[in-house]
């Protein structure tokens, strides 16, 4: 029982890693870098979706939507601000470009950091529940109402983004681009506006998994360290650009933070993480479905 139990919560918390994770994987996917600014999405998704609903006295279910669409504004606004000086030209494409992302993503990180510590204040909201029911059975384990409902969206959400990403017009160009941006700008699709939709996707992903989690986790201004860290550790484990790695990924790492929390100590809940990533990097630095690679 205990086992079923810590299985199930272990998949729930990996549902929203993943949510939080593949819009990570996008980016890397279609612009090879990292964004360090990516928990700071989070953050903001969270304080919008619980400001919205509180202040404003906005229904929690329009809420949600509302956090996703400022997450996909803010995604486009550093997108066109900071980001489109990585690929204005292909022939300055490896000129010191993973050095100017780590520092304007980081810069960026700390900036949006301090502005809500200073806009909002440091002391934390409590995110309205979802639903009005304390627990729900599933099964023979009882799941937190809101936990349970948020974790089906975020499945809707996952899923709705796999389709798009797949079948789509637009999917189709970004995985054209991912592939090879430059046989992709000669094959006439405009690659900085499927960059500029990664971007804002991957914003609003982050955005509405901070709304998801803001019952739990109540928002402060640094409240999206954890989940970024733990998104870095999923998408060097599931493969560097891997949708399918990252979603698979989050899944491991939710059952092992949970069994490890009861088996191991809760304290040392988020350091599980840390560990599985020195693993990988030591024997499969590709990760789980990445591929060895080599540039010439």
């Amino acid at each position: 029982m205990l086992t079923l139990d810590l299985t199930i919560n272990g998949l729930i918390i990996g549902v929203f890693y993943a949510l939080m994770a593949i819009g990570l994987s996008l980016i890397f996917g279609i612009l090879k870098i990292v964004n360090f600014a990516h928990g700071e999405f989070y953050t903001v998704g969270a304080y919008a979706y619980t400001l919205v609903a509180l202040a404003l006295g906005v229904p929690p279910w329009l809420a949600l939507p509302f956090a996703f669409l400022f997450g996909v504004i803010l995604g486009l606004v550093v997108e066109r601000l900071l980001m489109r000086p990585l690929y204005s030209g292909y022939a300055s494409w490896g000129v010191m470009r993973d050095e100017y992302a780590v520092i304007i993503t980081f810069g960026l990180s700390l900036l949006l950091i301090n502005l809500v510590d200073k806009i909002v204040g440091p002391y934390a909201y409590k995110g309205p529940a979802l639903v009005g029911i304390a627990r729900m059975a599933l099964g023979p384990v009882l799941v937190s109402g809101h936990r349970l409902v948020a974790a089906i969206i975020a499945i809707g959400v996952i899923v709705a983004t796999a389709l798009v990403v797949r079948y789509s017009y637009w999917g189709r160009q970004i995985q054209a681009v991912a592939q090879n941006r430059l046989g992709a700008s000669l094959a006439g699709i405009d690659t900085a506006k499927a960059s500029a939709i990664v971007f804002a996707l991957a914003g609003g992903l982050a955005a509405i998994s901070g709304a998801l989690l803001a019952n739990i986790f109540n928002p402060t201004p640094d409240v999206g360290v954890f989940p970024a860290i733990k998104s870095y550790v999923i998408v060097v484990l599931g493969g560097m650009g891997s949708l399918p790695g990252s979603i698979v990924a989050s899944l491991i790492l939710g059952v092992l933070e949970s069994f490890g929390s009861v088996y191991i100590s809760y304290q040392y809940r988020d350091t599980f993480g840390l560990v599985i990533l020195i693993m990988v990097l030591l024997f499969r630095p590709q990760g789980l479905f990445g591929e060895r690679s080599r540039e010439v």
